[in-house]
């Protein structure tokens, strides 16, 4: 009995699982399933950076593909940085650094778009990134008040999204 509690354990915690003549089964390589709302398939995710690290937010270092939907960009020093978020997009300026040509991709189109351009759904029940705040980003307004219709929320402008990222930083003062 010993042996098989034993057995268990060790299938528990190694992952192994076993065929029909209890041998263990290779694993299988899968491409990880889409979970989040922020991720997309990375043949849809647009990288605009370069550079060994350039699928990472230059701030936090998450992974740019699974926090696609939420991504910004900008350019600083002659090159293009891309960020997870709004919130470390804010980081980087908070930082008194001027970035040039922020964009923001559209959740709609999932391409780059000005953030001048865009309409943010602030506040949905869409889970936010690096923010209990969601903030998401729309090519047309009309766009923005369907997923507002679904998700709730409120509909801003880069001004409004970017006061309401800052908020975040209190947090931690």
């Amino acid at each position: 009995m010993k042996l098989l509690s034993l057995s268990i354990l060790t299938l528990l915690f190694t992952g192994c699982a076993m065929d029909s003549q209890n041998k263990p089964m290779q694993k299988e390589q899968h491409s990880i399933p889409v979970v989040m709302f922020q991720t997309v398939d990375e043949k849809k995710a647009i990288l605009l950076q370069d550079g060994k690290d350039h699928r990472y937010c230059v701030r936090c270092g998450m992974d740019l593909v699974k926090f696609y939907k939420t991504s910004h960009a900008a350019e600083h020093d002659g090159k293009q940085h891309q960020y997870c978020s709004i919130h470390c997009l804010e980081d980087h300026l908070g930082e008194g650094v001027t970035l040039k040509n922020p964009q923001v991709v559209a959740v709609d189109t999932l391409k780059f778009i000005s953030v001048v351009d865009a309409f943010y759904v602030v506040g949905s029940k869409k889970k936010g990134t690096m923010s209990k705040v969601s903030k998401y980003a729309f090519s047309s307004l009309e766009e923005a008040k369907k997923f507002q219709a679904e998700f709730g929320g409120e509909i801003m402008n880069f001004s409004g999204a970017s006061k309401k990222a800052k908020e975040d930083f209190q947090y931690y003062k």
